[in-house]
């Protein structure tokens, strides 16, 4: 329930708006909805949304009177209103569901943040993964909707999280009858052979990102059996040759790192009733020697085919600390300032010139 009012002072002769009209509403709270849980303990979130609005926020039992510009009232009532469903879904709130929510409402997109924040996709002891961005949740919807599904962002954006929740999804309801995890065991500035240990030893630490995320959405006491048995299999790229993938959930991690021979090589491994999902980061490149990326190329050359989705996650979709976020949007506004590949250096020698170092001749 909300009463609107218009602030008479705020009104030209002749009823036209002046540009700085405020406007008035109360929001009535269902007395359902625990007021704490909504507002925060202290009134956490509600300093949050006081932040967010150009508005003034009062609160008096289960009534929330907002008043000021009329956009941002409207916005400030959607937010509520997106917060309360959330609550009656049975969720909790924090502090990054209200400061998404507000983001998700900013961007003015189609898609409600109540159904982005609630879409479960996998309950694992007490605790469910569900996307957190919208971004994530047209990643996770399009795994559903295709065969082969790319995933490109930057670290933490969950990529290969979800895609490990989906498959252990689709394991569960018995769409696939397994699920193989696979990565490029490429160095990132160490060398395998001055490792110590068998090649078993030297590749593992590799893969322990995979294993990490098996363990949160399967209970650890059955991974052993599950590995044993062929249901989980989680091995070096190099060991997918040959090979054809039936039944399967199949994804491909730290895609960057494949050379386009070996992208092709593990997409033509697709067997009948199989599912694939590539992810990586094109901005961590680890090949040595220059080699091309083949998840740099590969969009360019399967793009128009059916059945095939490419989908970027940004550091906005970044779901790990705050900062991790503001980290990589750093990184890629430092990137975009330094100078293009073949640019002639700022201040160099000129046609036909060439700079030395001072004190040496040049070279």
């Amino acid at each position: 329930m909300t009463d609107s009012r218009t602030d008479p002072h705020a009104t030209a002769a002749g009823g036209v708006p002046t540009p700085h009209q405020t406007t008035r509403h109360t929001v009535t709270v269902p007395t359902s909805i625990d007021m704490v849980s909504l507002l925060g303990p202290g009134d956490e979130y509600l300093g949050i949304i006081e932040g967010a609005f150009d508005a003034e926020i009062h609160v008096r039992g289960n009534r929330i009177t907002l008043r000021g510009e009329p956009g941002e009232i409207a916005l400030a009532e959607r937010l509520l209103d997106e917060l309360v469903t959330i609550l009656r879904t049975g969720q909790g709130l924090t502090n990054e569901t209200v400061e998404r929510v507000h983001s998700m409402l900013r961007a003015e997109t189609n898609e409600r943040p109540a159904d982005v924040l609630s879409l479960n996709i996998l309950s694992n002891r007490g605790r469910s993964i569900r996307p957190k961005t919208l971004n994530q949740k047209r990643y996770v919807e399009a795994i559903d909707q295709n065969t082969i599904t790319f995933g490109i962002g930057p670290a933490g954006t969950g990529k290969t999280y979800l895609a490990m929740a989906k498959a252990v999804q689709a394991l569960q309801s018995k769409q696939v009858s397994r699920i193989i995890l696979t990565r490029p065991a490429v160095e990132a500035g160490e060398r395998l052979g001055f490792l110590p240990g068998t090649l078993s030893e030297k590749i593992d630490p590799y893969l322990r990102p995979l294993y990490d995320a098996l363990h949160d959405m399967v209970d650890p006491e059955t991974i052993p059996k599950l590995l044993a048995a062929g249901t989980v299999e989680v091995a070096p790229l190099a060991y997918m040759r040959g090979r054809t993938l039936n039944d399967s959930f199949i994804i491909l991690d730290e895609a960057q790192n494949t050379t386009p021979e070996q992208m092709k090589m593990f997409l033509t491994r697709l067997g009948f009733n199989s599912k694939i999902v590539v992810t990586g980061d094109v901005t961590q490149v680890d090949l040595p020697g220059g080699q091309k990326s083949g998840l740099r190329v590969i969009e360019g050359i399967l793009e128009d085919i059916e059945d095939i989705s490419f989908n970027r996650l940004t550091a906005g979709d970044v779901v790990r600390h705050r900062l991790v976020g503001r980290i990589v949007a750093a990184y890629d506004e430092f990137d975009a300032r330094q100078p293009q590949v073949g640019a002639a250096p700022s201040g160099g020698a000129g046609a036909g010139g060439q700079a030395g170092r001072p004190g040496r001749p040049a070279r």
